[in-house]
């Protein structure tokens, strides 16, 4: 045994030289994060000559060009794969996929430095890289906000010296464009999730709402709107795995702090993640996903220290749950193809909370020296840990049964785009054809009086079903319900959804009548109108008994008496988009 020595030596010199390589390859491509002061972001240009040298130099990382964005610069994605195969249909099912987004918000840079050292660590075998994993990455999705560079458009936030915009090159915030899709960012980005078709989803943020010590906070997707088994393991297993795989690692993280302007002691809900957010859009894919929100008062070395913990905790917990997930994606879509009903509305379920511990600063309330009101104020040298109540319940407050098929005209083009960009599988109709449906009268809405995205959303809105024969023609849409968008359709096309294509302003001119009546010369048709059908003029004397703002006004009872008339035209508020039962 006299070799064993000498086996011993050669394996520790081998050991040593390996560990020297991977190191010297670590400083041959190092990020303008790391050659900084702590306190730098990469710039646009910088982060896209960095991935362009990484994938020239190892085969395990492919760099592409998939669709435009508003700058006129067109969309990247960069991916990891051990084996080297970015085909990602003919990826094998012991492939679990990770998506990561960075720089949705170029102000809040932390991921896209992060993600830079992250790849360029698997890439070079600094961190190993499990082999049933593939990280696709898009390096900078808001290419135009990182081009309008500055120092001062956030306000509050602790560095770095130099950030981007967090509108886009047409100045829309990307994270409230996943539904509407009114910039080509958002329709290149549909293009990589349906091509990735992704098992989990991270997000990378900055924000503050309040003080607390932590650097790292998490919001996964609403575990009960997500749904089900998939729901449940997101809340019961991979959330509790991430914080406790942190905690190992030096790093709390909590529950995103969702509050503004208040101290948090006294608890806080779960935000809720419509679809017009990017974790509430990957949501209608059954992919559960997570914003990582890093304190933006934290130092900014602190927090992409931070992303990057979290990246590769992230990693290492697809490694070990992805075949799970997997399988709990399926079921998970299988069982919403198989409900009756599906939830549209949500509301915090106020009587059921998680006891959270929580480490916070003491607040207090001081008069302002700027404006002599009360306002408030940590005190970081008073660190105060405290048990306080998260709401992360929510209970369904508004469903709709589920159609076997909708059936939308062809000239409603801007939805038919958005159907396409989003893989919906739809036919038309080959011949005229008269269809017994459930179609929609718009009942009830209101309307923002401020602009919002480039829009004035409708919100509560309120629907009147009928049971209608209604004449189709060729080439009409018709949309079954049985595939993978079933979500999707019934988020988009309902209009009772927070995120409807109704509620988002799409269908706006059924809203406006086009024909009306002058007063001076309808007088005599409304009295003909009454004289002829006495349950007309019942109802209408019923409603002026009972109205006293009616009964008041000429112009309301002719009105009235317009739109029960065969002059009101069909069209008006009515819904578009047909249902098939």
């Amino acid at each position: 045994m006299k070799w064993l020595p000498g086996l011993l030596l050669l394996t520790a010199l081998l050991l040593t030289s390996c560990e020297q390589r991977v190191e010297s390859e670590k400083e041959e491509y190092p990020t303008p994060f790391e050659t900084g002061n702590g306190n730098t972001s990469a710039t646009y240009q910088e982060v896209l000559d960095f991935y362009i040298h990484l994938a020239r130099e190892f085969p395990q990382v492919n760099l592409q060009t998939l669709g435009m964005t508003d700058s006129q610069h067109p969309l990247h994605l960069v991916t990891f794969n051990p084996e080297g195969n970015f085909n990602f249909q003919r990826l094998g099912p012991e492939k679990t996929v990770l998506l990561v987004l960075n720089g949705i918000h170029p102000g809040e840079p932390d991921g896209i430095d992060a993600s830079m050292m992250l790849m360029r660590d698997l890439a070079t075998g600094a961190l190993e890289a499990p082999e049933n994993i593939v990280v696709a990455m898009v390096p900078v999705y808001n290419v135009g906000g990182a081009l309008q560079r500055n120092s001062a458009t956030r306000a509050n936030q602790n560095g770095p010296e130099q950030y981007g915009f967090r509108g886009n090159a047409r100045n829309y915030d990307l994270n409230r464009d996943f539904i509407k899709m009114d910039t080509h960012n958002a329709r290149s980005f549909a293009e990589i999730f349906h091509m990735v078709q992704p098992d989990f989803f991270l997000d990378t943020h900055v924000s503050n709402g309040a003080d607390y010590t932590y650097a790292l906070t998490h919001l996964f997707t609403q575990y009960q709107k997500l749904g089900g088994p998939l729901g449940a393991y997101q809340e019961e297993v991979l959330r509790p795995a991430l914080e406790a795989a942190l905690k190992e690692r030096d790093w709390d993280i909590t529950p995103y702090v969702n509050v503004f302007n208040r101290p948090p002691e006294s608890g806080f809900s779960q935000f809720m993640d419509s679809p017009r957010y990017s974790t509430g859009y990957t949501t209608l894919w059954n992919v559960p996903g997570m914003m990582l929100e890093t304190h933006m008062l934290k130092p900014y070395s602190t927090r992409v220290e931070g992303t990057y913990a979290v990246l590769e905790t992230t990693l290492q917990l697809m490694a070990e749950h992805g075949p799970r997930l997997s399988k709990l994606r399926e079921a998970s879509a299988a069982y919403w193809e198989g409900a009756a009903y599906y939830p549209l509305a949500w509301a915090v379920d106020s009587l059921h909370y998680q006891e959270l511990p929580f480490k916070g600063y003491k607040a207090r309330w001081i008069p302002s020296r700027v404006t002599g009101q009360e306002r408030l104020q940590y005190d970081r040298e008073q660190p105060v840990d405290t048990v306080l109540a998260y709401y992360n319940n929510f209970r369904a407050t508004d469903s709709v049964r589920i159609p076997r098929a909708y059936l939308m005209p062809l000239q409603w083009e801007g939805i038919r785009e958005r159907l396409d960009w989003n893989h919906i599988q739809y036919s038309t109709l080959e011949a005229d054809t008269v269809m017994q449906v459930t179609a929609y009268r718009i009942a009830n809405y209101q309307t923002y009086n401020r602009p919002y995205e480039g829009h004035y959303p409708h919100y509560a809105t309120a629907v009147s079903p009928d049971t209608l024969e209604v004449a189709f023609r060729e080439g009409d849409l018709y949309i079954p319900t049985a595939q993978p968008g079933l979500r999707y359709l019934l988020e988009t096309l309902e209009p009772q959804g927070v995120d409807s294509f109704f509620n988002w302003n799409f269908f706006d001119p059924i809203l406006q009548r086009k024909e009306g009546y002058s007063p001076y010369v309808f007088e005599d048709e409304a009295a003909s109108l009454l004289a002829a059908d006495s349950t007309l003029r019942k109802a209408f004397e019923a409603r002026k008994a009972s109205d006293a703002a009616f009964a008041g006004s000429a112009g309301a009872q002719l009105n009235w008496i317009y739109m029960h008339s065969p002059h009101y035209e069909p069209a008006h508020n009515r819904y578009p988009v047909y249902r098939l039962e």
